[in-house]
Protein backbone atom coordinates (compact mmCIF):
# COMPACT_ATOMS: atom_id res chain seq x y z
CA UNK A 1 0.00 0.00 0.00
CA UNK A 2 1.21 3.49 -0.71
CA UNK A 3 0.10 7.06 0.26
CA UNK A 4 -2.28 8.89 -2.24
CA UNK A 5 -0.20 11.63 -4.41
CA UNK A 6 -0.26 15.21 -4.36
CA UNK A 7 -1.99 16.85 -6.86
CA UNK A 8 0.48 18.20 -8.99
CA UNK A 9 -1.70 20.75 -10.89
CA UNK A 10 -3.59 23.03 -9.08
CA UNK A 11 -4.80 25.58 -11.29
CA UNK A 12 -8.52 27.12 -12.17
CA UNK A 13 -7.30 25.70 -15.99
CA UNK A 14 -6.76 22.29 -17.32
CA UNK A 15 -3.59 21.28 -19.46
CA UNK A 16 -4.54 19.02 -21.94
CA UNK A 17 -2.35 17.81 -24.97
CA UNK A 18 -4.80 16.61 -27.54
CA UNK A 19 -8.33 16.14 -27.69
CA UNK A 20 -9.65 14.30 -30.74
CA UNK A 21 -12.04 10.95 -31.58
CA UNK A 22 -10.90 7.32 -32.15
CA UNK A 23 -12.39 4.09 -32.38
CA UNK A 24 -12.40 2.99 -28.11
CA UNK A 25 -9.29 0.58 -27.94
CA UNK A 26 -9.45 -0.81 -24.51
CA UNK A 27 -11.88 -2.15 -21.95
CA UNK A 28 -15.25 -3.45 -22.24
CA UNK A 29 -15.74 -0.32 -24.20
CA UNK A 30 -13.46 -1.59 -27.10
CA UNK A 31 -14.78 -0.48 -30.35
CA UNK A 32 -16.81 2.25 -30.16
CA UNK A 33 -16.48 5.47 -31.49
CA UNK A 34 -15.31 7.95 -28.22
CA UNK A 35 -13.59 11.33 -27.88
CA UNK A 36 -10.37 10.83 -26.34
CA UNK A 37 -9.23 14.32 -23.59
CA UNK A 38 -5.42 13.24 -22.90
CA UNK A 39 -4.10 15.69 -20.30
CA UNK A 40 -0.70 16.65 -19.70
CA UNK A 41 0.89 15.31 -16.76
CA UNK A 42 1.97 12.16 -15.27
CA UNK A 43 3.89 10.69 -12.04
CA UNK A 44 4.80 7.62 -13.19
CA UNK A 45 7.65 6.87 -15.84
CA UNK A 46 6.56 3.03 -16.62
CA UNK A 47 9.08 1.48 -18.80
CA UNK A 48 6.76 0.30 -21.94
CA UNK A 49 4.85 3.84 -21.99
CA UNK A 50 3.56 4.45 -25.16
CA UNK A 51 2.16 8.09 -24.71
CA UNK A 52 5.23 9.89 -23.39
CA UNK A 53 4.48 12.94 -25.48
CA UNK A 54 1.73 14.15 -22.68
CA UNK A 55 4.25 14.12 -19.85
CA UNK A 56 5.09 17.96 -20.54
CA UNK A 57 3.35 19.52 -23.81
CA UNK A 58 -0.08 20.70 -23.28
CA UNK A 59 -2.21 23.51 -24.22
CA UNK A 60 -4.10 25.81 -21.14
CA UNK A 61 -8.29 25.54 -21.76
CA UNK A 62 -11.09 26.34 -19.33
CA UNK A 63 -13.09 23.61 -18.52
CA UNK A 64 -16.35 25.39 -20.91
CA UNK A 65 -13.26 24.79 -23.73
CA UNK A 66 -13.38 21.19 -23.20
CA UNK A 67 -17.21 20.41 -22.90
CA UNK A 68 -17.52 22.42 -26.15
CA UNK A 69 -14.57 21.26 -28.07
CA UNK A 70 -16.11 17.70 -27.28
CA UNK A 71 -19.47 18.21 -28.46
CA UNK A 72 -18.67 18.89 -31.72
CA UNK A 73 -17.85 15.14 -32.22
CA UNK A 74 -21.03 14.69 -31.45
CA UNK A 75 -20.24 11.28 -30.17
CA UNK A 76 -21.96 10.41 -26.64
CA UNK A 77 -18.54 8.24 -24.97
CA UNK A 78 -15.62 10.34 -23.50
CA UNK A 79 -12.73 9.00 -21.89
CA UNK A 80 -10.71 11.01 -19.62
CA UNK A 81 -7.11 9.89 -19.95
CA UNK A 82 -3.28 10.74 -19.48
CA UNK A 83 -0.90 10.66 -18.61
CA UNK A 84 -2.13 10.62 -15.05
CA UNK A 85 -5.50 12.88 -15.50
CA UNK A 86 -6.13 12.71 -11.48
CA UNK A 87 -3.20 15.11 -10.98
CA UNK A 88 -5.40 18.27 -12.15
CA UNK A 89 -7.72 19.68 -9.45
CA UNK A 90 -10.02 20.64 -12.28
CA UNK A 91 -10.87 17.24 -13.98
CA UNK A 92 -13.38 16.54 -11.23
CA UNK A 93 -15.46 19.22 -11.83
CA UNK A 94 -15.04 18.63 -15.96
CA UNK A 95 -15.90 14.93 -15.30
CA UNK A 96 -19.11 16.50 -13.77
CA UNK A 97 -19.95 18.88 -16.47
CA UNK A 98 -19.83 16.36 -18.79
CA UNK A 99 -22.31 13.89 -17.14
CA UNK A 100 -24.22 16.32 -16.88
CA UNK A 101 -24.07 16.51 -20.71
CA UNK A 102 -25.03 13.51 -20.57
CA UNK A 103 -21.59 11.96 -22.21
CA UNK A 104 -20.53 8.66 -21.25
CA UNK A 105 -17.58 9.37 -19.39
CA UNK A 106 -14.76 6.92 -19.18
CA UNK A 107 -11.51 7.59 -16.97
CA UNK A 108 -8.61 5.59 -17.14
CA UNK A 109 -6.09 5.97 -14.01
CA UNK A 110 -3.00 4.39 -13.08
CA UNK A 111 -3.99 3.54 -9.72
CA UNK A 112 -1.39 5.67 -7.78
CA UNK A 113 -3.90 8.62 -7.27
CA UNK A 114 -7.06 7.76 -5.15
CA UNK A 115 -10.40 7.69 -6.77
CA UNK A 116 -12.25 8.92 -3.55
CA UNK A 117 -13.52 12.25 -5.14
CA UNK A 118 -13.78 10.52 -8.85
CA UNK A 119 -17.78 11.20 -9.49
CA UNK A 120 -19.55 7.77 -8.96
CA UNK A 121 -21.25 7.90 -12.19
CA UNK A 122 -17.85 7.93 -13.56
CA UNK A 123 -16.50 4.31 -15.54
CA UNK A 124 -12.98 4.33 -13.98
CA UNK A 125 -10.64 1.86 -15.44
CA UNK A 126 -7.96 1.12 -13.49
CA UNK A 127 -4.38 0.33 -14.41
CA UNK A 128 -2.84 -1.58 -11.96
CA UNK A 129 1.15 -1.65 -12.55
CA UNK A 130 2.87 -4.62 -12.85
CA UNK A 131 6.35 -4.96 -12.00
CA UNK A 132 7.37 -4.97 -15.69
CA UNK A 133 6.49 -1.52 -15.56
CA UNK A 134 9.19 -0.32 -12.97
CA UNK A 135 6.18 1.07 -11.52
CA UNK A 136 4.47 -1.33 -9.05
CA UNK A 137 5.75 0.42 -5.93
CA UNK A 138 3.34 3.34 -6.60
CA UNK A 139 -0.05 1.06 -6.68
CA UNK A 140 -2.53 2.80 -4.22
CA UNK A 141 -4.20 -0.33 -3.51
CA UNK A 142 -6.82 0.95 -1.42
CA UNK A 143 -8.93 2.31 -4.78
CA UNK A 144 -10.05 -0.97 -5.08
CA UNK A 145 -12.08 -0.55 -2.36
CA UNK A 146 -13.58 2.27 -4.31
CA UNK A 147 -15.04 0.42 -7.14
CA UNK A 148 -18.19 0.21 -8.27
CA UNK A 149 -19.74 -2.83 -10.32
CA UNK A 150 -19.25 -1.27 -13.22
CA UNK A 151 -15.65 0.15 -13.02
CA UNK A 152 -13.01 -2.22 -14.23
CA UNK A 153 -9.02 -3.24 -13.55
CA UNK A 154 -6.36 -3.16 -16.10
CA UNK A 155 -3.21 -5.07 -16.36
CA UNK A 156 -0.85 -4.61 -18.76
CA UNK A 157 1.41 -7.81 -18.57
CA UNK A 158 5.04 -7.76 -20.30
CA UNK A 159 5.91 -11.24 -19.07
CA UNK A 160 5.39 -14.67 -17.62
CA UNK A 161 6.10 -12.54 -13.71
CA UNK A 162 3.44 -9.85 -14.58
CA UNK A 163 1.33 -12.67 -15.35
CA UNK A 164 1.74 -14.40 -12.46
CA UNK A 165 1.53 -10.93 -10.32
CA UNK A 166 -1.78 -9.66 -11.74
CA UNK A 167 -3.19 -13.09 -10.65
CA UNK A 168 -2.05 -13.13 -7.52
CA UNK A 169 -3.41 -9.75 -7.22
CA UNK A 170 -7.34 -10.67 -8.99
CA UNK A 171 -7.06 -13.54 -6.40
CA UNK A 172 -5.96 -11.89 -2.79
CA UNK A 173 -7.51 -8.87 -3.63
CA UNK A 174 -10.89 -10.86 -4.33
CA UNK A 175 -11.47 -8.55 -7.38
CA UNK A 176 -14.49 -9.82 -9.52
CA UNK A 177 -13.27 -11.44 -12.46
CA UNK A 178 -16.01 -9.74 -14.88
CA UNK A 179 -14.13 -6.38 -13.83
CA UNK A 180 -10.61 -7.75 -14.81
CA UNK A 181 -8.80 -6.80 -17.93
CA UNK A 182 -5.26 -8.47 -19.24
CA UNK A 183 -3.69 -7.15 -21.97
CA UNK A 184 -0.47 -7.57 -23.32
CA UNK A 185 2.38 -5.39 -23.82
CA UNK A 186 1.91 -4.47 -27.58
CA UNK A 187 4.98 -6.24 -29.03
CA UNK A 188 6.40 -7.68 -26.02
CA UNK A 189 4.29 -10.88 -25.60
CA UNK A 190 1.60 -12.08 -28.20
CA UNK A 191 -1.79 -12.64 -27.29
CA UNK A 192 -1.29 -16.70 -27.96
CA UNK A 193 0.69 -16.52 -24.81
CA UNK A 194 -1.49 -14.40 -22.83
CA UNK A 195 -4.57 -16.56 -23.77
CA UNK A 196 -2.79 -20.10 -22.94
CA UNK A 197 -2.17 -18.86 -19.66
CA UNK A 198 -5.24 -17.69 -18.89
CA UNK A 199 -6.69 -20.76 -20.23
CA UNK A 200 -4.28 -22.68 -18.36
CA UNK A 201 -5.47 -21.07 -14.92
CA UNK A 202 -9.01 -20.86 -15.57
CA UNK A 203 -9.07 -17.34 -14.63
CA UNK A 204 -12.91 -15.83 -15.73
CA UNK A 205 -10.84 -12.26 -16.64
CA UNK A 206 -11.52 -10.42 -20.23
CA UNK A 207 -8.70 -10.71 -22.74
CA UNK A 208 -7.91 -7.47 -24.89
CA UNK A 209 -5.60 -5.89 -27.25
CA UNK A 210 -4.90 -2.55 -27.52
CA UNK A 211 -7.12 -2.11 -30.78
CA UNK A 212 -6.07 1.36 -31.95
CA UNK A 213 -2.70 -0.24 -32.36
CA UNK A 214 -4.09 -2.55 -34.86
CA UNK A 215 -5.81 -0.44 -36.65
CA UNK A 216 -3.38 2.29 -36.97
CA UNK A 217 0.29 2.26 -36.82
CA UNK A 218 1.32 1.11 -33.25
CA UNK A 219 3.38 4.71 -32.91
CA UNK A 220 0.27 6.48 -33.85
CA UNK A 221 -0.62 10.25 -31.90
CA UNK A 222 -3.89 11.47 -32.06
CA UNK A 223 -6.38 8.30 -33.60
Amino acid sequence: MTAPVALLYNQSMLTVSEIYKTIQGESTYAGLPCVMVRLTGCNLRCVWCDSTHAFYSGKNMTREEVVRQVSEFKIPLVEITGGEPLLQADVYPLMEDLIGKNFTVLLETSGSVSIENVPRKVVKIMDLKCPGSGENEKNHFDNLRGLADWDEVKFVISDRTDYEWSRDTVQSYAIPPRQVLFSPVFDRISLRSLADWILADNLGVRLQTQLHKHIWDKNAVGV
